[in-house]
């Protein structure tokens, strides 16, 4: 039985993002370089403060906690705590909270863990006051921050910490773990059905095992259908092909193909926008083409941003591709 199953009262119905969770450092998937030199500092018994940042879902969480269970072994509960940033944003968990672990006795260690998940989501002032607080603990408590952006995290907590760059998964990585996963959980899957997965995904793992997962509970079988039925993610090809309709001049048809996506599919317009942004050089569109689909695609983005209605931004995005294309 796993730690997961154990701790779930071993009922095995537990959400495969935590059943299949990395438990040491050597089990996370296409970070290679930076498992690495973390490792190094594991084995060198100096483990400085770190940052770690990049996109959800690409191994941040889960190489805290792998680095605390490689310190400490079975006690490494009681010296780890995690704390979310976005949901304790103030000052008040940095003075108190964090200071009453820093400040606890412990024994048979000469540090403990602090891991602050979403640390690019404190405030200033709570920033300042982790700074303030790193200094006075760095004698016996270790921060690990993790953070979308490290440009949001301010200067002086950047300078105290090593700071490792996550990068989104490679689609090879992330397939081999969703193999992985259908082998042991007896799941049939297609290889356009693995296609799917790994496009869903977009490099983030955890999006991954969840479609996996939500997409085995649809059939005896999980093909291409099924996870763009789960994932409420548009086939490659519907994109493309609406594209193509609005830079030939179309725009009826491209119309139709978007409101397709927005009713049916129930797609929201940011995801939309996404999808093209990250299909536009692949579509087989002339690199004029191109750019001015990044042109129109920015000025949407930052439209229904700004709260503007996404349908008819969408359309207007349609509507410029389609002129441009008769000129």
């Amino acid at each position: 039985m796993s730690e997961a199953d154990a701790e779930s009262g071993g009922t095995g119905r537990e959400i495969w993002i935590e059943k299949y969770r990395p438990q040491t450092l050597e089990d996370i998937h296409g970070q290679e370089e930076t498992i690495e030199r973390l490792q190094s500092y594991i084995a060198g018994g100096e483990l400085p403060h770190l940052l770690f940042s990049g996109p959800a879902g690409i191994g941040k969480t889960s190489s805290a906690t792998a680095i605390a269970r490689e310190i400490y072994g079975d006690d490494w509960r009681g010296n780890f705590l995690e704390l979310n940033a976005s949901d304790e944003r103030g000052i008040d968990v940095v003075r108190d909270r964090i200071k009453s672990f820093a400040r606890s006795a412990f024994g048979g260690h000469d540090y403990r863990i602090i891991f602050l998940d979403e640390a690019d989501s404190l405030t200033s002032d709570a920033q300042s006051a982790l700074r303030r607080t790193m200094e006075q603990f760095s004698d016996n408590t270790r921060f690990i921050l993790s953070c979308n952006y490290s440009s949001k995290i301010i200067d002086p907590i950047q300078s105290r910490c090593a700071v490792f760059r996550f990068s989104p998964l490679s689609d090879e990585a992330i397939a081999n773990q969703l193999g992985e996963i259908a082998e042991i959980e007896a799941i049939e899957v297609t290889d356009e059905g693995f296609d799917a997965l790994v496009y869903a995904a977009n490099g983030d793992m955890r999006r991954g095992i969840n479609s996996l997962q939500a997409a085995a509970t649809t059939g005896d079988v999980v093909d291409a259908e099924a996870v763009y039925a789960v994932t409420a993610t548009a086939r490659p090809e519907d994109i493309e092909e609406m594209v193509a309709a609005a830079v030939d001049g179309d725009f009826p048809k491209a119309r139709a193909t978007l409101d397709t996506l927005l009713t049916d599919v129930g797609m929201a317009g940011g995801d939309i926008i996404d999808q093209l942004h990250r299909s536009a050089w692949e579509f087989e569109l002339s690199d004029r083409a191109v750019v001015r689909l990044m042109e129109r695609l920015g000025e949407a983005d930052y439209r229904i941003a700004e709260g503007a209605n996404e349908q008819v931004q969408l359309e207007a995005l349609l509507a410029a591709l389609s002129l441009d294309g008769e000129e």
